[in-house]
C-alpha cells in the first residue's frame, strides 16, 4: 500500500484543486488565526501570517525560502509588506504558475520553482526558511531538517506551522481521529514532540513553540460550509473516490480540533552558529 503522502498523489491533487479552492477559498491556502474571533476569513489568515512573521523577526531585507509555497501568497505577503526577497519552492506546477502570475501582477520581488522539499538545491543560505502546513506532507523528516539547517545562515530561523497529532494517542483514537485526515489530507502525522527532537537534533534552538487550536478551529466551521458547495463535488465525481476522500476529512478536522487529539503548532527555531 502506498503512503498517504504519496507524492504523486499530492502533485495530482494540488493541480487540480488549486485553481477552484482559490476562487473559494481566498489567496491564502491556510488556516486562519482568530484573535477577537469575528474577523473575516480572509483576516485571520493574515493574521496567522503577521504572528508567525512577527516570532520569526522578519526584517526589511531578509532573503526567505517558502517551503510549500502553495499559490504564493504568504511569499508575496511577506515580500510586499516586510521588503523581503522571497523564494517559494511547491512540486505542483500549477502552484508554480499560479504564483509567479501574482508576482508578476503585483510587481513584487519573488520567484517560484518547481522543487521538491524533500530534495532542495539551492547554492546559497537564507535568513529564514518558511513553512506552513506543508511539512506534514513530507516523507523523509530526518533528511528535510538536516537540509533545511544546512540551508540557514548562521542565527537564521525556521519558522513553521504544521498539523500534528496529540501525544499517546491510544490505536482506537488514532483510527478514528487522525487515519482520515492522513487518508483524505494525504499527510503523515507526527506528534510536536517529534519535530522538537528533530530541531534540537540539527543545530536549531527552540525560540518559540505554541499550540494554536483555540485561534484557528473556526477555520473547519468555514470549510464544511464551503464543501457543501456543487464545484467541489462535480470534481469528487470527476475525480474519485480519493477527492471523497479528502472532502470527507473536512468532518475529521473539524473533529479533531474539537477533540484535541489533532494539533496545530507553532515553532520558531533559530540555527545555533558553530563555534
Amino acid at each position: 500500500m502506498t503512503r498517504p503522502n504519496h507524492k504523486p498523489k499530492i502533485i495530482e491533487h494540488y493541480d487540480v484543486v488549486s485553481p477552484f479552492y482559490r476562487s473559494l477559498w481566498g489567496e491564502h491556502l491556510h488556516h486562519g488565526y482568530w484573535i477577537r474571533g469575528d474577523e473575516s476569513k480572509e483576516k485571520a489568515q493574515l493574521q496567522l501570517t503577521e504572528h508567525l512573521a512577527q516570532l520569526a523577526n522578519v526584517k526589511p531585507g531578509s532573503d526567505i525560502l517558502d517551503v510549500g509555497c502553495g499559490f504564493g501568497a504568504s511569499s508575496l505577503y511577506l515580500a510586499k509588506h516586510y521588503a523581503t526577497t522571497v523564494t517559494g519552492i511547491t512540486i505542483s506546477p500549477v502552484q508554480v504558475e499560479m504564483a509567479t502570475q501574482s508576482a508578476a501582477a503585483k510587481g513584487l520581488d519573488a520567484k517560484f520553482l518547481l522543487m521538491d522539499a524533500e530534495a532542495m538545491t539551492f547554492q546559497k543560505q537564507f535568513d529564514i526558511l518558511w513553512s506552513v502546513e506543508s511539512i506534514s506532507h513530507l516523507q523523509d523528516l530526518p533528511a528535510f531538517f538536516s537540509s533545511a539547517s544546512e540551508l540557514l545562515k548562521p542565527a537564521g530561523s525556521l519558522a513553521i506551522t504544521d498539523w500534528f497529532k496529540k501525544k499517546n494517542l491510544t490505536p482506537a483514537e488514532t483510527r478514528k481521529f487522525i487515519d482520515p485526515i492522513e487518508k483524505g489530507m494525504f499527510v503523515e502525522l507526527q506528534t510536536m514532540e517529534d519535530y522538537e527532537q528533530l530541531l534540537i537534533s540539527n543545530g536549531l534552538q527552540i525560540m518559540h513553540r505554541e499550540v494554536l487550536n483555540r485561534n484557528c478551529e473556526q477555520t473547519w466551521d468555514l470549510g464544511l460550509e464551503i464543501i457543501k458547495y456543487k464545484h467541489f463535488w462535480a470534481l469528487a465525481a470527476k475525480l474519485g473516490a480519493h477527492f471523497v476522500s479528502y472532502l470527507k476529512a473536512f468532518q475529521a478536522m473539524r473533529a479533531g480540533f474539537a477533540s484535541g487529539n489533532f494539533v496545530y503548532g507553532l515553532f520558531v527555531a533559530s540555527k545555533i552558529p558553530s563555534v
